[in-house]
């Protein structure tokens, strides 16, 4: 019994004194802390990462600036793209224009007193409102049109008795041409002596200028479709 104590006594005391050096052991160990190469180590480390941090910092902004110049590039090259396509449309005549010109109104010759049919036999053709457009053009007109039809670089003005075909449309007399441009030049460019305008009365025309401030020319409207010209590819 008492040597059977004496063990369980000395067991006791030898797990007690373990214990006191390992806790002894360990409380040195953390009153010493961290090396001083280690700390060297960790300084040096700690440093590095500041470079790195402001580096990609720096990069960061750099990146942000460019982003910004290229979202405001792209912006402006849209714009730049609206601009002319804007641009294009109006110098093909898509679209309706407004701004100061003349209307000249073309009638064929008025009926004789009496009803005795027309003083003059003739009626304004094709060719005729031909050379009206040209010589508009010539004059400076920046867009034109007839009844309503709009000229642009393929219309075509064609003769198809009794009638006179405008963008395929058929058109009667009296015919009323809209031109915007300077209102004195298009006018004086018709009524010059020996011009179209008396070469036209010569012939029983009525014919009638009236200069505006202010027009309307609508947009040509029908659908246009290139089946066998294509664009010259540069190679």
């Amino acid at each position: 019994m008492k040597l059977s104590t004496y063990l369980s006594l000395g067991l006791v005391a030898l797990v007690l004194g373990v214990l006191i050096v390992f806790q002894f052991r360990v409380t040195r160990h953390i009153e010493q802390g961290v090396p001083a190469g280690r700390a060297q180590e960790l300084a040096l480390e700690l440093r590095q990462l500041e470079k790195d941090k402001s580096k990609l910092g720096a990069e960061a902004n750099d990146l942000s600036l460019k982003l910004e110049q290229v979202t405001r590039g792209q912006t402006e090259a849209e714009k730049a793209l609206k601009d002319e396509l804007a641009k294009a449309r109006l110098l093909a005549g898509l679209v309706p224009v407004t701004g100061p010109g003349i209307e000249l109104t073309l009638d064929n010759p008025p009926q004789q007193a009496g009803g005795r049919g027309p003083a003059s036999l003739y009626a304004i053709r094709d060719e005729d409102l031909l050379r009206v457009i040209n010589e508009l053009r010539g004059a400076g007109a920046e867009a034109l049109s007839i009844n309503g039809q709009r000229i642009v670089a393929h219309t075509e003005i064609r003769w198809a008795a009794p009638f006179i075909n405008v963008n395929l449309t058929r058109i009667v007399p009296p015919y009323h041409i809209l031109a915007i441009g300077k209102p004195d030049n298009l006018k004086s460019a018709l009524e010059i002596p020996g011009g179209l305008v008396e070469y036209l009365q010569d012939l029983g025309v009525q014919v009638k200028i009236q200069p505006y401030d202010r027009l309307t020319i609508p947009g040509y409207s029908r659908t246009t479709e290139f089946r066998y010209a294509k664009p010259v590819v540069k190679g």
